[in-house]
């Protein structure tokens, strides 16, 4: 991926342009971490970029952001700019074409991310980053007040980074980040999803959960039963914990997860019957909030009896020849009766254990059910 991005770098430059790759990708490479993007800033104008490249895509002219896939790789290409006005907290409506990499580096939200590399391989640092990251603190690039009004997604950005990296918050930052939270409310809820949940996501999630609390974010952030919030391994048992279901937008599959959790809270995940309805990934995500360990419900899932209705073994073919019907809704009333027993192990999942029984019960009965 490097060596693509450098002959990216190549083919603007033999145009006659300046080109380096920014922000992420030094960073992580600097501090030898793995890396999935690569951001490109360039004094060339996004319409000589297409020149360039044929096959690049206009799409966010308006930021001077154009977006290339070269040999498999995607890039973000941005020209030099500065960003003159903001609208809503949130976004650049007035920007300015530059020629200068150090103002175009001015306008960026973080230090570590001001980083670059040319097309030498050489790491080009104008405002200190590597400083920042050797003492693991996340500073602002300029005015901290100025840039967190600027954009309030900075904000879950700072909190983010900090969280990922095990960095800590600068003072100032966490000055600006207090004095401005209440503008939180006006990010809409898609990108205060999307950051929350790579904060989730993260092994030290629960370092980014306690810098929440600390500066007081969760109130503007309508997460709901904040203080008491156990850090789990899926970001789906921490949004479970938050009344958050009819504010914040989530798939189908994921409201299912949550109400599954919501559920299961208040019932004993170590009863037969509850591991079986609700499955392994349920129940251990509840065992980590109620702090029950996993090698004890895996032990208790894996020693059930049965795991799914195939596991019954009997056939629906069988039950109708037993009962000498044809297919009907009473092999599902059977099979359900026959689920409960043996969870309970009141029977034994045997098939002639099974067959006995639903001669004992049913077959001068079958006409009730």
């Amino acid at each position: 991926m490097y060596n693509i991005a450098i002959e990216v770098l190549n083919k603007i430059i033999d145009r006659g342009y300046k080109a380096y790759i920014v922000g992420g990708y030094p960073r992580d490479f600097y501090l030898k971490r793995n890396s999935i993007d690569i951001d490109i800033c360039t004094n060339a104008l996004p319409k000589k970029i297409k020149e360039i490249f044929k096959e690049s895509i206009l799409n966010k002219q308006e930021y001077g952001s154009v977006s290339l896939i070269y040999k498999k790789i995607r890039f973000e290409i941005t020209t030099f700019r500065k960003e003159i006005k903001y609208k809503n907290n949130r976004f650049p409506v007035k920007i300015k074409y530059i020629e200068n990499l150090v103002d175009d580096l001015n306008r960026r939200d973080f230090t570590i991310n001001t980083l670059c590399i040319d097309n030498k391989g050489n790491l080009i640092d104008l405002f200190n980053a590597k400083t920042d990251l050797d003492n693991k603190i996340i500073k602002c690039v300029g005015d901290a007040d100025k840039k967190i009004k600027e954009d309030i997604l900075r904000i879950l950005r700072a909190i983010r980074f900090a969280t990922i990296l095990n960095f800590k918050l600068d003072a100032n930052l966490k000055k600006a980040i207090t004095k401005y939270s209440y503008l939180l409310k006006k990010l809409s809820y898609f990108r205060k999803k999307s950051e929350l949940e790579k904060i989730f996501s993260s092994p030290n999630c629960l370092y980014g959960l306690n810098l929440i609390k600390e500066l007081n974010l969760a109130k503007n952030l309508e997460l709901w039963n904040f203080d008491n919030i156990v850090a789990t391994s899926s970001p789906l048992g921490i949004w479970a914990q938050l009344d958050v279901l009819d504010i914040y937008n989530f798939s189908n599959n994921e409201k299912e997860v949550i109400k599954s959790i919501k559920e299961v809270l208040n019932q004993n995940i170590l009863d037969n019957k509850i591991l079986y309805k609700y499955g392994l990934y349920i129940c251990t995500l509840v065992g980590e909030i109620k702090g029950i360990e996993r090698v004890d419900i895996v032990k208790k899932y894996n020693n059930l009896p049965i795991h799914s209705i195939k596991d019954v073994n009997v056939k629906a073919i069988d039950i109708c020849n037993i009962l000498n019907k044809k297919p009907g809704p009473f092999i599902n009333i059977i099979y359900k009766d026959l689920e409960d027993k043996i969870l309970n192990n009141k029977i034994i999942n045997d098939k002639q254990h099974l067959i006995n029984y639903i001669r004992h019960n049913y077959l001068t009965n079958i006409n009730k059910i």
